[in-house]
């Protein structure tokens, strides 16, 4: 089947997570990935059980990829990726700023031999500012960027956010960066650079922090479950564990206090709209909690649901993965790999009527396709053998 990235050649010299999983998700809509790694492997192979250099965690973000090993350090691997780079429309790189200037492999080295070039750069701070040179890492961005501020529960200790949010939306602002310069290309034939990084990403996802604070309403705090724009918007406490409940506009607001059977809630003054909800979150929690812990979650979720008020359990991932909507969307996938067995792997949540991603193939063993690659791209059998011994 026809994929909508197909007849793109993406190099991919990422390693760890943002970078792959840009990568990963440009071989899912089709593109040819040449996965760029040093003789030891990316380090995520060496995570979650490895079985010499194969690892759960490495196919996570590598799926569908060509594995090619290159040393960069030495001249040989350097003139190698280079040759590749003339023939490439993506290059992708996730090194601290300065790195692949060093290795002559920068933006600015290969654009010189291939204009139309896309050429993007994933880093912990991004490639300019009085920080650009440092290493990151997603725990650190979450709490350069604010997001460690302003989770978990009040008084508490920071918390980070329970996945790799920098990591990961430094990957999809990548993407998008790189799917807007392909759009650019398309129309001028000129290439560039396209710069993310995991501090910018966290700032980014920060919207309605941001919102909180450019209005003058105070430094944003940690709320737990709460959400700082409406109320009540929250994990609800039952008899037995928790549901999340979103009555949050006042013709959901007034249908729940019905429900709850207490309607006079709806006309206090501490909860006739919205802002006055929000201010009061924790007053109206209490109260809302004093009748929700003596039933158990699914007599709520059922009375909740009937009368089209939002709401859901939380699952934990042994009931994420066996929900009939999960399963339905197709969010898990399975693959045989000749080291680990078979394995699942995440669907894509990108749905596309003509074109629908691919997800099924599974990551490349380390250096799979070395000889595959470089004699497609012209090597001949003396120059592979030359490269190897070198």
């Amino acid at each position: 089947m026809e994929r909508a990235l197909e007849g793109l050649r993406v190099l991919d010299a990422t390693q760890f997570m943002a970078g792959p999983f840009c990568t990963m998700l440009l071989a899912d809509l089709g593109a040819d990935v040449i996965k760029v790694e040093p003789p030891t492997g990316d380090p995520t192979r060496q995570m979650a059980g490895a079985v010499g250099t194969e690892s759960a965690s490495f196919n996570a973000v590598n799926r569908g990829k060509r594995g090619l090993v290159l040393n960069l350090k030495a001249p040989e691997g350097r003139r190698a990726f280079t040759h590749l780079a003339r023939s490439m429309d993506i290059v992708i790189e996730n090194y601290r700023p300065g790195v692949m200037a060093a290795l002559g492999l920068d933006y600015r080295a290969l654009a010189a031999i291939n204009p139309s070039l896309i050429y993007a750069s994933i880093s912990g701070y991004g490639q300019t500012g009085p920080h650009r040179a440092k290493g990151g890492f997603d725990l650190i961005a979450q709490g350069i960027a604010g997001i460690m501020s302003i989770t978990g529960e009040p008084g508490g200790p920071p918390v980070k956010a329970g996945i790799p949010v920098t990591d990961l939306g430094a990957g999809l602002f990548a993407l998008a960066g790189i799917l807007a310069a392909l759009q650019y290309r398309h129309r001028t034939g000129h290439g560039q650079q396209v710069d993310t990084s995991l501090v910018d990403a966290g700032v980014a996802l920060s919207v309605w922090e941001a919102t909180e604070y450019f209005s003058g309403l105070g430094v944003p705090a940690p709320m737990g479950s709460a959400h700082r724009m409406s109320a009540p918007y929250q994990a609800v406490r039952c008899a037995d564990g928790y549901i999340t409940l979103g009555a949050a506009n006042d013709r959901l607001f007034r249908r729940l206090c019905e429900l709850l059977e207490h309607p006079e809630w709806a006309s206090e003054p501490d909860f006739v709209d919205n802002p006055h909800r929000v201010r009061n979150q924790t007053k109206l929690a209490a109260l809302i909690e004093n009748t929700t812990a003596h039933k158990p979650r699914n007599h709520w979720l059922a009375m909740l649901e009937a009368n089209e008020i939002p709401c859901g359990p939380i699952n934990d991932y042994v009931q994420v993965f066996a929900d009939p909507q999960i399963v339905a969307r197709e969010m898990v996938a399975e693959t045989d790999h000749p080291v680990l067995g078979r394995i699942r792997t995440l669907g894509s949540p990108i749905k596309l009527s003509r074109t629908p991603p691919d997800v099924g193939r599974r990551a490349p063993l380390l250096g799979e396709h070395t000889e595959e690659i470089l004699r497609e791209f012209g090597f001949s059998a003396s120059e592979i053998r030359s490269l190897q011994e070198r």
